[in-house]
C-alpha cells in the first residue's frame, strides 16, 4: 500500500467517522427533546418559577 492510498482511506474513513457521529448526536437530540421530562430553567419553555411580585436575580 503507498502513502496516497492510505491518506485517501484515512480521509474517507475520519469524515465516515464525523458523519456516523453527528448522526447518532443528532438522533439523541430529537429523542431528548420530544421527551417529557423536566427542562431546564435556562430552557425557553420551562416554566416560570419566580413567584409573582419577585424580581428575578440577574445573571
Amino acid at each position: 500500500m503507498d502513502t496516497t492510498t492510505l491518506i485517501g482511506v484515512l480521509a474517507f474513513g475520519t469524515m465516515f467517522a464525523v458523519l456516523v457521529f453527528a448522526y447518532r448526536s443528532n438522533i439523541e437530540i430529537e429523542q431528548r427533546r420530544v421527551e417529557k421530562k423536566r427542562k431546564s430553567t435556562l430552557a425557553a419553555d420551562a416554566p416560570d418559577t419566580t413567584p409573582p411580585g419577585v424580581k428575578p436575580v440577574d445573571t
